[in-house]
């Protein structure tokens, strides 16, 4: 299992009553993507760049799709160029894989927090029970991304505390995320702000 996927499952594992926009989830696991792609050395970080390494093939299909997107000539993608580039309706894309890969099944009246659903349900396997235990034991990059987006869980190990990051560039990575949901954010509530005075606009025109 990866980052991204983890995080997708306890995505949906979450109390229904904590929403999460699919747009910050999508952000999210770009910012995982890019995290284990650190990790297997595929790129580094020169400053706020992603420079990539030589061209791998990493096993899972969908990392392996992100490693061959990458701006592979100079003067390469900013993190926060590739939150938004790559992003951009990865949730469903992460949705449609698990589905694919048997961790999910179609059942009715089943409400996911990130989608309305009438089919979908995690299902009870190694790979979630894994992803659950990495969230309970606060796990550092999991948990950061879980906090990013507001579902660090509350019980875990380190509740109350900061994840402890030990690498610089995953630290970068998530401050990049992090200013992303809030870019992402400010838009919400302009959208909102014009919607509330259309609908002003419409009464005192007597629609």
């Amino acid at each position: 299992m990866t980052t991204p996927r983890d995080l997708m499952i306890v995505t949906m594992d979450a109390e229904p009553s904590r929403l999460v926009e699919r747009g910050d989830l999508s952000l999210a696991l770009a910012g995982a993507e890019l995290i284990d792609l650190l990790g297997a050395r595929e790129v580094g970080l020169d400053g706020e760049r992603i420079v990539p390494g030589p061209a791998g093939a990493p096993a899972d299909p969908l990392l392996r799709q992100a490693a061959s997107s990458l701006v592979r000539e100079e003067p390469y993608e900013t993190v926060g160029d590739w939150l938004w580039r790559r992003g951009r309706g990865l949730s469903a894309a992460y949705l449609s894989a698990l589905e694919a890969d048997g961790q999910l099944v179609r059942q009715r009246n089943r409400r996911w927090k990130v989608f309305w659903t009438r089919e979908l349900a995690l299902v009870d396997t190694e790979d979630r029970r894994r992803a659950a235990n990495r969230q309970r034991s606060d796990e550092p990059v999991l948990a950061a991304l879980t906090e990013a987006i507001g579902l660090r869980e509350q019980g875990g190990e380190g509740a109350g505390q900061p994840p402890k990051l030990s690498d610089d560039a995953v630290a970068r990575v998530l401050t990049a995320l992090d200013d992303a949901l809030a870019e992402l954010a400010a838009e919400r509530q302009r959208r909102d702000r014009r919607r509330d005075e259309a609908a002003v606009d419409n009464v005192r025109r007597g629609y």
